[in-house]
């Protein structure tokens, strides 16, 4: 165990430190990593709006961005339009302090061991900024999600990739060994991009043998649309991780934003100094009545699921090949050809699909929509993979991602 005198930011490096580091890059979500590929190939006569941001047309099917098409439930919708009146004060009546004891109560933690945040991103962003530094180094699955790799940018702390298993798991046994002088070893469960699962024996061996020091940032984004076993046991007997969740993919609140983050009280303090802000009641309300509704995470997790394999049965019985075995919201085609040219080609046909990964330039990423966005996916998908490589290039202008600079977020 580490001490908490070893994790605490407040004393040792300052709230000036923590400031500056919060304020030298934005905090990317999702959204602006897929944005941020539409925008490198907005074709001729596309609508935009603000700095170049494409405005997709109203019958086109978003699969690039890993929302959940079945938007917030019913009660969520319910809570945000009984609370909403109320919205010219600041939270009078605790909402956001009800939402915390209701995780909580629900999760087997003391409250103390929950924060709240606008999503899942802040508290991703935080953590890293708060463990990584140029000494200590961030050590990440490749391909996985992107956004700890800019923060530990941003702290001037070395990125660490290390390569999935055969089976497309997290190798904990790579990772943990990587670098002796980790701060962070992050690992996405289920990942993003692939959707695949890394078991919690990996995550618990992980746990056990990390360089000393250093701590483990387990992102259960996708936890409830898999079978996979969450890690908030190890949060409750106070071991060295943090683990987010979002109410982002299952829940529907992609735009409403709510998260936690869950971890020894000494580790979320280390958090503060980088971003306090309060939460809206909307999405407040809203999260608690998600919580509170028995029915939303088994029904929600079936539809997508069912949509999800049918969709995978499809591609493999057709001859595509699918990364791995995925377990969540999105998947990966390995298409054998430039993936940037397939996503431009499906985007000239009015399908989004998600981006490419620099260790796979020919696997692209795929959101599951609805029945519906599925089925027009595949006639797209058959329609490009049937062209000739330089045909489907003429297609569409073939992405260029410029490394992911993001210009237009700062």
């Amino acid at each position: 165990m580490v001490s908490s005198s070893e994790f605490s930011l407040i004393g040792r490096r300052g709230f000036l430190r923590a400031a500056a580091l919060a304020a030298a890059t934005p905090i990317l979500t999702e959204a602006h990593l897929a944005h941020a590929a539409d925008k490198a190939a907005i074709p001729s006569g596309m609508a935009q709006h603000g700095q170049g941001r494409e405005v997709p047309p109203p019958d086109a099917v978003l699969i690039n961005a890993n929302e959940n098409p079945l938007g917030p439930s019913p009660a969520a919708c319910e809570a945000i339009a009984k609370i909403t009146p109320t919205g010219g004060r600041y939270d009078r009546m605790g909402e956001t302090a009800m939402l915390a004891k209701t995780f909580a109560q629900q999760s087997g933690l003391k409250e103390s061991h929950v924060a709240v945040y606008a999503g899942s991103s802040d508290p991703l962003h935080f953590s890293v900024l708060a463990f990584t530094s140029p000494k200590r180094s961030f050590v990440t699955a490749d391909p996985s999600y992107e956004a700890g790799m800019r923060a530990a940018e941003t702290a001037g702390a070395k990125v660490v990739k290390v390569p999935l298993t055969a089976n497309y798991a997290h190798d904990v046994k790579a990772m943990v060994t990587a670098d002796p002088q980790a701060g962070v070893i992050y690992i996405c469960n289920p990942n993003n991009p692939t959707g695949t699962l890394t078991s919690k024996a990996d995550i618990k061996w992980a746990l056990a043998n990390k360089p000393k020091g250093s701590i483990l940032l387990v992102d259960e984004a996708y936890i409830h649309l898999s079978e996979g076993e969450d890690v908030l046991d190890l949060v409750a007997a106070d071991q060295d991780l943090i683990v987010l969740r979002t109410f982002s993919k299952i829940y529907g609140m992609a735009g409403l934003r709510c998260g936690f983050a869950a971890g020894r009280p000494d580790l979320l303090a280390s958090l503060k100094p980088f971003g306090q802000n309060a939460m809206a009641i909307t999405g407040s309300a809203a999260a608690r009545a998600s919580l509170l509704d028995p029915d939303l995470v088994p029904v929600r997790k079936k539809i997508i699921g069912d949509t999800r394999r049918e969709t995978l049965s499809w591609l493999k019985a057709n001859g595509y090949k699918v990364i791995g075995d995925p377990q969540t919201n999105c998947f990966m085609i390995d298409t054998g050809r430039d993936g940037r040219g397939v996503i431009a080609a499906l985007k000239a046909k009015n399908i989004y699909i998600g981006r490419t990964w620099p260790i796979w330039p020919n696997a692209v990423r795929v959101s599951v929509g609805t029945v519906e966005e599925m089925a027009r996916f595949r006639v797209a998908f058959r329609e490009v993979m049937d062209m000739p490589h330089q045909a489907m290039l003429e297609s569409g202008e073939p992405l260029n991602l410029a490394s992911l600079n993001f210009p237009h977020l700062s």
